[in-house]
């Protein structure tokens, strides 16, 4: 029972106050982005038209700020030990490249293309489905630390994880986006696509790695990353808010005239996280996967890279457009949503380990709930 509380502790106290609230702060974010935007639209406007090869520089900036100190988290040495946990590796793998933007996709085009029809703004379908297939064709790669710590999950899996997804998304995720807007019959501009994976997937990880890299020589080095990424931790923080404050301020007369727009758009959102989240939670037990390595992977497998999807709908389609308004949808689903499998995680884990052939808890995972300096 002790080893049960410390454990509920010290994963609640990797979670900060930001990140608890999450939904909340989101909300706010919501109603002073609609606020200014209706009373500041040539400000806006203005911030709308700084762009490059139709990427908008200001967000581009933010976007940075957002996922820079994340990624300095990221150890992609740790992908030597890829084989350790095959059975998770493998499942997260098939959920997040195989099903999830598949997946989401045909959600998308049966609820958003088929059944909400009626009741969303005609001009707008395609783009709804293209805001969220961005949404799902990437897996994250930040929040994803808070989630295996509230589940008391294998550190040294899930840093291996997210280094291999991080790889392979730099050379997936233009493709399966390119695909899936084709077969949806929206026109694919590859350039700004491609443009898109350079600045907010190959440099970020690129400059992460170098000063991670930089950092770690030094005497201390653990202590000192650690020191780096607390630091900027607040940084990428008013990044976000910032981000979503400027997409709420364009999107603002839409949202007033439709509400109704954003809770049927949430629907297909929440039933892909479900989904995933439950097939690779399914699948580890079945293969004998520890518990400690199910309970990250079933959250990575349907947790989404949001930065990079509503970086990459502006790029390609615009400030206000149906599919950055799909994206933004996705921030306030996932968190509420993943701390709710979370908590189901635990409360499974005798029930999960009554399957043959899966070892004990802290027989197979002593090292579970910690986490290496820096991560």
């Amino acid at each position: 029972m002790s080893a049960q509380i410390t454990g509920r502790r010290s994963a609640g106290a990797g979670m900060g106050f930001f990140e608890r609230y999450l939904t909340a702060w989101v909300l706010l974010c919501i109603a002073a982005g609609i606020t200014l935007g209706r009373l500041f639209p040539a400000a806006f406007q203005a911030a709308g038209v700084i762009e490059l090869a139709r990427i908008n520089l200001p967000v581009a900036a933010l976007v940075w700020l957002m996922i820079f100190p994340m990624l300095l988290k990221v150890d992609f040495a740790a992908l030597h030990r890829v084989t350790t946990h095959w059975r998770g590796i493998s499942v997260t793998l098939a959920v997040n490249w195989a099903v999830k933007p598949f997946s989401m996709a045909a959600l998308g085009w049966l609820f958003v293309g088929y059944l909400f029809r009626p009741w969303l703004p005609a001009e707008q379908i395609d783009s709804y489905i293209a805001g969220l297939i961005l949404l799902a064709a990437a897996p994250c790669t930040a929040m994803v630390f808070v989630w295996s710590h509230l589940t008391r999950g294998e550190p040294q899996f899930t840093l291996t994880q997210v280094a291999l997804n991080d790889v392979i998304m730099v050379f997936a995720f233009a493709p399966i986006v390119g695909i899936l807007l084709g077969l949806s019959a929206i026109t694919v501009p590859w350039d700004t696509l491609l443009l898109s994976v350079a600045l907010y997937i190959v440099a970020p990880l690129a400059a992460a790695w170098l000063v991670r890299r930089a950092i770690l020589r030094h005497e201390h080095g653990w202590a000192r990353l650690a020191r780096v990424i607390r630091a900027l931790h607040p940084v990428s923080l008013v990044a976000l808010l910032t981000t979503l404050g400027l997409l709420f301020g364009f999107q603002g007369e839409q949202i007033v005239r439709q509400p109704l727009v954003i809770l049927l758009l949430a629907v297909p959102v929440l039933a892909q996280v479900f989904f995933n989240s439950g097939l690779a939670y399914f699948a580890n037990r079945v293969l004998g996967s520890p518990h400690c390595v199910a309970g990250p992977s079933a959250l990575i497998g349907a947790s989404n890279f949001f930065e990079l999807a509503v970086a990459t709908a502006i790029a390609l389609f615009g400030f206000g457009s149906g599919a950055a308004l799909a994206t933004v949808v996705g921030v306030l689903v996932e968190v509420p949503v993943m701390l709710a499998i979370a908590r189901i995680v635990n409360r499974t884990r005798e029930w999960y380990e009554r399957q043959p052939g899966i070892p004990g808890y802290d027989q197979c995972c002593p090292a579970a709930g910690t986490h290496p300096p820096g991560a």
